[in-house]
């Protein structure tokens, strides 16, 4: 029984280089780069404030990270957050809409990506003012920060700390 089991083992080890060969022979040559580039860039709308740096630099972080970003400047945030349904004590400088769902503030497109994978029940996700060391507000200090979840009531809770 072991030695036809190590025969059959053998035999796939030794025809799997083969067998390899094949399938790749006929794959398209741009088999890869077709698939990646059927994945359409997830689109984000961001809100801003023309004059607002750490807004531009978050634009950046998220094009960086993948995201198809297109930017409106505005001069009333704070109706649009209000509109858009913000939570006052999560209000940070620039608002984005992904989909559904809203990013407020400096939230790492790492923690936005997970959020966009695991679908949870909630409005958005946001960091509350403008930490330093957050992306956007990159610099010599690094501040410990929260990027909560919250809902549509306003309530919220920890979805990842940095």
């Amino acid at each position: 029984m072991f030695v036809s089991e190590f025969v059959r083992y053998a035999g796939v080890v030794l025809a799997a280089p083969f067998v390899a060969a094949r399938l790749h022979a006929h794959a398209s040559p741009n088999a890869l780069a077709d698939a990646a580039t059927s994945m359409a860039p997830v689109a984000v709308k961001v809100y801003k404030d023309a004059n607002c740096g750490c807004c531009k630099e978050w634009v950046k972080h998220m094009q960086k990270a993948g995201f198809a970003v297109t930017s409106e400047d505005t001069t009333d945030m704070a109706g649009l957050k209000k509109k858009l349904g913000v939570p006052d004590a999560l209000a940070s400088c620039h608002t984005a809409v992904i989909g559904d769902y809203l990013v407020e503030g400096h939230v790492p497109a790492d923690v936005v990506q997970i959020m966009l994978r695991e679908k949870p029940v909630a409005r958005g996700l946001a960091v509350p003012g403008m930490p330093a060391g957050s992306p956007g507000m990159e610099g010599p200090v690094k501040e410990k920060y929260n990027v909560m979840l919250f809902d549509r009531s306003g309530k919220s809770r920890i979805y990842a700390s940095r």
